[in-house]
């Protein structure tokens, strides 16, 4: 079966500078797949030669079986610019000319688009789109983007701008979308948000793709446990030689966060100077420390390479 979305060595160069360097990803049918990296990382450039507004210097890739830039595909592909701009008229209007723009014809196309517009709370607004809050044109472009019930979704940062009940009115239409059997492929620093959708990560840095996988498998146990603690005396040893990783009062209750090797000895200390346990627990990574954690690597490497 044919891969919605695959790169395959795409390199992007601007005169010596390389923006994308041998990219090789591949989006898998009925997946969301979060596109992560640092501001400058080559994501949008990744997108925009996806999109076929970009040629490659070298290698390829391919959208619905076609190479990039084939039109052929257009009316089976969502996408939403990372800035959405709309041209004079109201949000039903700027949706069907979206719609109209990929072969949709009435009265399909109206019903279309006066549903996505009622579930984005965008259809009672009849005022010009251009003066739309940013929030606004967020749910806006997104509706476009949505219009042609496309194969493959092409979404750059789809939550920007966005208040909490937007976000989650978002990450309820993708899932939605991703249920159908639709593909998506999104990039988004909201990470809070990649952990609740997505199936798999792939991690950019400096153009080369560092991480890719499974969500699940990043964000296995770290290596750290949560230990909770009950009645300690506030001059416990064990207190004084693991204060920098102690939150609580020994009074209340106290929560330790030790490496793994430490777990023993800490509950047996805490043992010998009258405490009660109440928890122990693995602790798992987050997404925003793994961010954090592959960045530095990343300009650390550049360092070294200089």
């Amino acid at each position: 079966m044919t891969a919605p979305l695959a790169f395959q060595g795409t390199t992007k160069l601007y005169g010596q500078q390389t923006a994308l360097d041998q990219l090789s990803l591949t989006l898998e049918r009925g997946e969301i797949l979060g596109f992560l990296g640092p501001n400058g990382a080559g994501k949008t450039t990744a997108i925009h030669l996806a999109m076929g507004f970009l040629r490659p210097s070298s290698g390829e890739g391919t959208i619905l079986g076609h190479p990039f830039g084939d039109t052929r595909i257009r009316s089976q592909v969502g996408f939403l610019p990372d800035a959405p701009t709309f041209f004079s008229g109201s949000a039903r209007e700027s949706v069907e000319l979206a719609g109209r723009l990929n072969d949709m014809r009435q009265p399909r196309l109206r019903e279309r688009a006066v549903g996505l517009l009622s579930q984005l709370n965008l259809s009672a607004s009849g005022k010009d789109a251009r003066r739309f809050s940013r929030g606004m044109q967020q749910r806006l472009g997104l509706a476009q983007a949505l219009v042609n019930d496309p194969e493959l979704l092409i979404l750059d940062e789809p939550t920007s701008a966005l208040d909490p009940p937007g976000v989650l009115e978002v990450r309820e239409l993708l899932r939605a979308v991703r249920d159908e059997g639709k593909s998506i492929f999104f990039s988004s620093h909201q990470l809070s948000e990649v952990e609740q959708v997505c199936d798999r990560i792939a991690f950019l840095g400096r153009g080369r793709l560092l991480r890719h996988g499974p969500l699940t498998s990043f964000l296995a146990e770290s290596g750290r446990v949560e230990i909770v603690l009950r009645g300690l005396p506030p001059e416990a040893e064990v207190l004084r030689q693991n204060q920098m990783y102690v939150s609580g009062s020994a009074t209340e209750g106290v929560r330790l966060v030790v490496p793994e090797n430490q777990k023993r000895p800490v509950i047996e200390q805490a043992w010998v100077a009258g405490g009660e346990l109440v928890s122990v627990a693995p602790l798992r990574r987050t997404l925003e420390e793994l961010f954090v954690d592959w960045s530095t690597e990343t300009q650390q490497y550049e360092v070294s390479a200089e």
